[in-house]
C-alpha cells in the first residue's frame, strides 16, 4: 500500500507538469510560429530582427528614410471582404498587412503577404522592414518570421507597437488594410 502511495503521490507530481509543457508546446508550430495566446508577453527578440524601441525607431526613419512600416493588426475577413468592426490607427506611412501574423496562414493569406511586401519594397529584399502591431502582440513576432523565410534581410521588429507609439504623444493615422489581390 506504501508503495501504490508512493506511485500516486509521484504522479500527482508530474502530471501536472507534464500537462503544462504539452500546452506551451501546442503553442508554436513545428517551424516556430507562435500559434495562438497572441496578446501576452513576448519575448526581447526575434531572429533575424532587430528590436527597436519608439525612439530607436524614430531615428531609424530620420536615418532611412526608405524604412517601410508593416502594421499586422488583424481584421475582421468575411465574404471576401475586411469588416471594419472597430476602427484602427496606425503609425502614418504604414502599410497595413492585416491577417499576416497568425502562426498559421492559409495560401491566400501567405500570398497576400509576399505580393505586398514585393510590391512595397520593388523587390529590395535588403529594404529596411519594421513589423509592428501593439504591445505584448505576437502577430508581428510571427510576421518578421514569416519575412525572413520570404528572403528578406533587413528586419526590425518594434515590439511595443501602436500602444508604446501612441504613449508617447506620437501621431497615428486612420488605417485601412490593404486589399488582397
Amino acid at each position: 500500500m506504501k508503495r501504490l502511495l508512493a506511485c500516486l503521490t509521484c504522479l500527482a507530481l508530474v502530471l501536472p507538469a507534464a500537462a503544462n509543457d504539452a500546452a506551451d508546446t501546442a503553442l508554436f508550430s513545428a517551424d516556430g510560429y507562435r500559434l495562438g495566446r497572441y496578446r501576452s508577453p513576448t519575448p526581447e527578440r526575434v531572429e533575424p530582427a532587430r528590436t527597436l524601441d519608439t525612439t530607436q525607431l524614430q531615428a531609424q526613419l530620420k536615418e532611412r528614410p526608405d524604412t517601410l512600416l508593416i502594421d499586422v493588426y488583424r481584421r475582421q475577413w468575411l465574404n471576401g471582404q475586411f469588416i471594419a468592426d472597430e476602427p484602427h490607427a496606425n503609425l502614418p506611412g504604414s502599410l497595413w498587412l492585416a491577417n499576416t501574423g497568425d502562426g498559421q496562414l492559409a495560401p491566400q493569406w501567405q500570398g497576400y503577404f509576399a505580393h505586398h511586401l514585393r510590391r512595397a519594397s520593388q523587390g529590395r529584399q535588403d529594404r529596411p522592414l519594421v513589423f509592428y502591431c501593439r504591445s505584448d502582440c505576437w502577430l508581428s513576432w510571427n510576421a518578421v518570421k514569416r519575412a525572413a523565410t520570404l528572403g528578406y534581410t533587413n528586419l526590425y521588429w518594434y515590439r511595443d507597437g501602436i500602444d508604446a507609439w501612441e504613449q508617447a504623444g506620437l501621431p497615428l493615422q486612420p488605417a485601412r488594410p490593404e486589399p488582397l489581390p
